[in-house]
């Protein structure tokens, strides 16, 4: 039997001894709290000589003869209980002493001052809310172990601060997310998660099956294709934040299930979604860090208006010495590819090569928030034509610490070509490419129906926490990241 197995024995033993003393701890459907211990702190001028009651979980205990502290912990923060025998009494002492770290109490008594001069609650009475059966992860000097952190995240957040404080953070980010748009007039709506298509990105998605109705539905990948049948009618300014689902591989910077804000903007281009995108960051970064530098992974970055603009070839060229626009061919982009060291399919065509080459040998480079732009047609097919270069888009991707954090264009709102491009995905997929669109005809009847010229925006908030949080991965980011079974 190992350590821990023992010791959840020895708590199951009193347990039940708790139990046949009529004391069970789990009996207790609620405790009133006067405070939160962060109060208690930060107030405690005011609040001094005052009884309050508090309740969280212990921490940490240390007794000695006739006295003995806890280090109590609730969602704000962290306290410490003075616990004396000629207080609470010897039997209720006694009770005091046999609780263990883990447990969650409720406690009553006098804020005051340790002799050490550390604030404290010299308690008066107190309740036993819950009984830990395994230890927590303090006890065993917090969690380290990556793969356990994600696992079990409660374990985490219990024990590592740091952790707590991710999460909170990237609640602070979405609210102020929202009260941008909101200020902007921008509606938040919401579109489906089960989809009869997939699309709105080149991506895998998940199958599932509605028994009732016997059909296959589609977990979404984007929620792009709802929301602009949305401006077809009639709403001008709208955002949507929720989950997309990608039956991709799991990385440092994807996980199956993230979190987007997709919006779209009727009657402006790709340029005024830039401005748009830059502005939102800025207000974000200033409302939660207060400041437009960060620190990420080392490097400081600005996210000060305006941001570089740069084009996505002449990146490639900087830097690869590769120049893909006099490139032509597929043969010729895989070639290019092999001498960078990557893996290419015999099927991979230019547009693909070049994602590739963006993703592996350009993005890393691109630190300072940076947005790229004249992207290929080929990888773009929900993107309006450039009218000065029509083999390329009206597209633009954000990067900030070598991370995409952004992806807009100006909408292609022509049925026809948009119809066309469909037609070009579905033989690619014929060919084997299961990332690539399939026919919506639903959507392009929404089109034939008119769509103004629109600009499109899709943020990943995943990523954007990463880098306000100066986590190195998406799971850093992600309460419950998905794992494989154990």
């Amino acid at each position: 039997m190992t350590p821990e197995e023992q010791l959840y024995q020895t708590q199951l033993q009193k347990l039940r001894q708790l139990k046949e003393n009529g004391k069970d701890p789990f009996l207790h459907t609620r405790y009133e709290r006067t405070h939160m211990l962060a109060e208690l702190k930060e107030n405690f001028d005011e609040l001094c000589g005052q009884t309050v009651s508090v309740a969280g979980r212990v921490m940490a205990l240390r007794h000695h003869g006739k006295i003995s502290f806890a280090d109590l912990q609730d969602g704000s923060g962290r306290l410490q209980l003075m616990a004396r025998a000629d207080t609470l009494g010897n039997e209720a002492y006694k009770d005091f002493c046999d609780i263990d770290v883990g447990d969650i109490i409720g406690a009553r008594g006098t804020l005051t001052k340790s002799r050490s001069g550390e604030i404290s609650v010299d308690i008066v009475d107190f309740t036993l809310l819950a009984k830990a059966l395994r230890p927590i992860p303090e006890k065993w000097h917090g969690v380290k172990d990556i793969e356990t952190r994600y696992r079990y995240r409660y374990l985490d957040l219990i024990a590592n601060p740091s952790s707590r404080n991710v999460f909170i953070t990237r609640t602070k980010i979405i609210r102020a997310i929202r009260d941008f748009m909101d200020e902007r007039g921008f509606m938040e709506v919401e579109t489906p998660m089960m989809h009869p298509i997939p699309g709105g990105a080149l991506a895998r998605p998940f199958l599932t099956h509605h028994n009732a109705l016997d059909m296959d539905l589609y977990l979404r990948i984007a929620p792009e294709l709802y929301l602009k049948r949305l401006i077809v009618g009639g709403f001008e300014k709208i955002y949507e934040i929720g989950r997309n689902f990608r039956n991709e591989g799991i990385s440092t910077k994807h996980n199956p299930e993230f979190t987007m804000m997709e919006v779209y903007w009727a009657y402006v281009d790709y340029e005024a979604i830039m401005k748009l995108t830059e502005e939102l960051i800025y207000h974000v970064v200033m409302k939660v860090l207060g400041s437009a530098k960060i620190t990420y992974q080392g490097n400081e970055i600005d996210l000060t208006p305006p941001w570089k603009r740069a084009d996505l070839f002449e990146s490639i060229h900087e830097y690869t010495g590769i120049d893909f626009s006099t490139i032509k061919t597929n043969e010729e982009a895989r070639e290019a590819a092999r001498s960078l060291g990557l893996d290419v399919l015999p099927t991979d065509d230019v547009g693909r090569i070049i994602d590739e080459v963006l993703k592996k040998r350009v993005a890393p480079n691109l630190i300072q928030p940076t947005f790229l732009i004249g992207y290929p047609v080929e990888i773009s097919p929900l993107a309006k034509r450039s009218p000065k270069n029509p083999s390329l888009t009206e597209r633009f991707q954000a990067f900030i610490g070598g991370l995409e954090v952004a992806n807009a264009f100006s909408e292609l709102n022509d049925p026809i070509e948009q119809r066309m491009r469909f037609e070009e995905q579905m033989r690619r997929r014929e060919a084997g490419d299961d990332e690539a669109h399939m026919m919506d005809w639903d959507f392009i009847r929404a089109l034939e129906y008119g769509m103004p010229p629109t600009g499109g925006l899709g943020i990943g908030i995943d990523r954007l926490v990463m880098l306000l949080t100066d986590s190195p991965s998406i799971r850093d980011v992600i309460l419950f990241p998905l794992l494989r079974s154990e």
